[in-house]
C-alpha cells in the first residue's frame, strides 16, 4: 500500500498519505531509492518526513520549492515539522 508521496525529484521530504507508524518502511511514490526510508517516529497524515540527511541551515524542499530552512540536523526518516524547520512561507522578508 502506498503511504507517502514525493512530488518533485528535487524534494528532500515526502508527504504522508496516511498515518505512518514509527519504525515502518513506507512505500513512497516518486522516491527513486530502492532501499526506501525507515521512519523514526509516527508521522501524521499530511505531514512530512526527511528522505535524506539534512544538515542545519539547509533548504527544505517540497513540490520542488523551498518551503523552509532546517534549524537543526535532520536524519533521514525524521519527522519534519515546526520543531526542526523555520518556515519561509508567508514572510515578507524572504523571496
Amino acid at each position: 500500500m502506498i503511504k507517502a508521496i514525493v512530488m518533485n525529484e528535487k524534494d528532500n521530504v515526502a508527504t504522508a498519505l496516511c498515518d505512518i507508524s514509527e519504525g515502518s518502511r513506507p512505500v513512497i511514490v516518486g522516491f527513486k531509492s530502492k532501499q526506501g526510508i525507515v521512519v523514526k517516529s509516527n508521522i501524521p497524515f499530511g505531514h512530512k518526513f526527511a528522505l535524506c540527511k539534512i544538515p542545519e541551515n539547509v533548504s527544505i524542499i517540497k513540490y520542488g520549492e523551498v518551503i523552509g530552512v532546517s534549524n537543526s540536523f535532520i536524519e533521514a526518516g525524521d519527522y519534519v515539522h515546526v520543531h526542526n524547520v523555520e518556515s519561509l512561507r508567508g514572510r515578507g522578508d524572504h523571496n
